[in-house]
């Protein structure tokens, strides 16, 4: 399997930012830093883009995403509350439109029967006007195959795509 990130969700991302003028920050885990290099790579991300926290460590997920010590304790970090709160705590602590969060189990060790290598959770955050009550965050759950690379490549791809999906719901 090709590893290499497609290049045109990016630019699909770029164009419904800009043309909504919201803003987007990441939290990344299992990806550590590639879903920010793949937005960073279109020129002008500064129009959108805010930050890419890399959050590896259950600390630092507490630390600077506000991640609840018992969803930690009690899920772990590969799970659905934590991908939940890692994606509001980052569009909350940046105060942007968008958060994207990923957590999971990119290989080759560190499955479990519940979460087998390759498992990752994406989770998608807005933050829709104050008083409007549209305010939500979603999370999916995925199994991908291959190797860490190709693990970490595809989790770019789907939450590159699971955030156009959500910016299309709105519209």
């Amino acid at each position: 399997m090709n590893d290499d990130i497609d290049r045109e969700l990016p630019m699909d991302v770029a164009d419904a930012l800009r043309d909504r003028e919201e803003t987007l920050a990441v939290a990344e885990s299992c990806t550590g830093g590639l879903i920010g290099a793949a937005i960073t790579a279109v020129p002008g991300a500064s129009d959108y883009f805010d930050s890419g926290l890399t959050t590896y460590a259950y600390d630092a997920k507490r630390r600077h995403l506000g991640v609840s010590r018992e969803a930690l304790d009690e899920h772990g970090a590969v799970s659905e509350p934590v991908a939940r709160q890692m994606a509001q705590g980052v569009r909350d602590v940046t105060d942007t439109t968008w958060g994207i969060a990923t957590t999971g189990v990119a290989g080759p060790t560190g499955g479990t029967e519940e979460n087998p290598v390759g498992t990752v959770y994406i989770g998608v955050a807005y933050a829709g006007p104050w008083g409007s009550e549209t305010s939500f965050a979603t999370v999916s759950r995925y199994v991908f195959d291959g190797d860490r690379a190709d693990v970490r490549a595809r989790t770019v791809d789907q939450a590159l795509e699971d955030l156009l999906e959500a910016i299309d719901e709105l519209q």
